[in-house]
């Protein structure tokens, strides 16, 4: 079976883009859900943020929930919002943030080559997570929320993508945040097969996010379903994806705040980390460039700290990320942060929200110390999928996000 292959997607009507494009469902609450909607009828916040349209202490997990997300998709379709497409097609997906620019293709990835870590990821999920957008997929009939997917950057792939981008787009809208989406219908059979060649011969691609989605599609397509088509090739045997070549994806900082000092004073504390760091006071604000190299901040105070060599480990992928370095030698032997993932006196800011970020969550006196992390990079993430690890928990940011409504793959 193919790696990806076309689809007919459903997506806006002509006209109609700049009205059903949304944020992924999971980068805002119901709260911020809800006035996002408000006087927009056709936002795919409909489909992916239903409780909006139902009383607001609504359990975001009940019956009621997926079945009016079944029931705004049906509507959405009927008044004509949403079209899908007579033939399978690829799409070409452009982001533009600033001055930074992606473009990857929108097809739909195989199951099987997930389940056998030809698409490697590099999180752990969890089951409540998963078990959400499994509901949501089998409600819906259909995938709607695109996996972020990477292939290492390729020559003939690329070019193809860039000169079908150099035509004129079926969908070119600017969003709130500033984001430009921009999509390009791919019918053409000759490329669509030239395409399937060169990623059929990839060794592999990486989720770079999406990771309870495609765990979520895997789960849909183990389970089986009426009227599926040929054993491994029906449409629910691949999930919806963007794919991007690595070199093109822009990783953020994903940066700490932690509650107190567990029990120490300013000056203890810069004394138990200067036996593993070398520390320097800064007059602005710190943003790591180097490997080992963090920003500290503490009331009114901004500090480079610089971790000793010999405490980088050479070989191991995911313990010489600086994400895993900060934990080992700082995190957790004098903070007494043993487990990011449950204790509560730690937080995580993206770098989307810029070091200020860090300062004021430290000023307003909820935090008592900031750290600015350098982001990971798309090779160190990849050797750790590569190695069949997982990274430390909240260790990626990517930006610009992918938009939600634009395609998705009905089952």
């Amino acid at each position: 079976m193919s790696l990806i292959k076309p689809f007919p997607g459903l997506r806006p009507a002509p006209g109609r883009a700049a009205d059903v494009a949304a944020p992924p469902y999971d980068v805002m609450n119901a709260s911020e859900a809800r006035q996002m909607v408000h006087g927009k009828p056709w936002s795919f916040l409909h489909i992916s943020r239903p409780e909006v349209d139902l009383p607001e202490r609504i359990d975001p997990y009940s019956p009621e929930v997926y079945a009016k997300a079944a029931e705004n998709l049906q509507r959405m379709r009927q008044a004509g919002v949403l079209v899908q497409e007579s033939t399978p097609c690829f799409y070409v997906y452009r982001l533009t943030m600033g001055e930074h620019t992606q473009t990857g293709i929108v097809a739909a990835a195989s199951v099987a080559a997930y389940d056998q870590n030809r698409i490697r990821k590099h999180e752990y999920t969890r089951p409540n997570k998963e078990d959400d957008r499994v509901r949501q997929i089998e409600a819906l009939s259909a995938q709607t929320g695109p996996v972020f997917l990477v292939y290492r950057s390729h020559s003939e792939v690329d070019s193809q993508l860039l000169r079908i981008a150099g035509t004129a787009p079926e969908i070119d809208i600017t969003a709130s945040d500033g984001v430009r989406h921009q999509l390009w219908v791919l019918d053409d059979e000759d490329v669509i097969s030239q395409l399937m060649l060169h990623f059929d011969a990839m060794p592999a691609l990486y989720v770079a996010d999406g990771h309870h989605r495609s765990a979520a599609a895997s789960r849909v397509a183990a389970a089986g379903g009426e009227n599926q088509g040929p054993p491994g090739e029906a449409p629910r045997d691949y999930f919806l994806s963007v794919i991007f070549p690595h070199d093109q994806v822009q990783i953020l900082d994903y940066n700490r705040v932690v509650r107190d000092l567990n029990g120490l004073d300013r000056e203890q504390l810069l004394e138990r980390v200067s036996e593993s760091f070398s520390i320097e006071p800064s007059a602005t604000p710190v943003r790591p460039v180097k490997h080992g190299e963090y920003g500290m901040y503490l009331p009114g105070q901004w500090y480079r700290l610089a971790v000793e060599a010999a405490r980088i480990p050479r070989d191991d992928p995911v313990q010489r990320l600086d994400v895993a370095i900060l934990a080992n030698e700082l995190l957790q032997p004098i903070l007494g942060i043993v487990d990011q993932r449950t204790d509560n006196r730690i937080d995580f800011v993206g770098g989307i929200r810029g070091l200020e970020g860090l300062e004021a969550r430290v000023e307003s006196g909820e935090m008592a110390v900031a750290f600015a992390i350098r982001p990971v990079d798309m090779e160190a993430l990849m050797a750790v999928a590569d190695a069949g690890e997982i990274m430390p928990p909240k260790s990626t940011w990517f930006e610009p996000k992918l938009a939600d409504g634009l395609v998705s793959h009905m089952l």
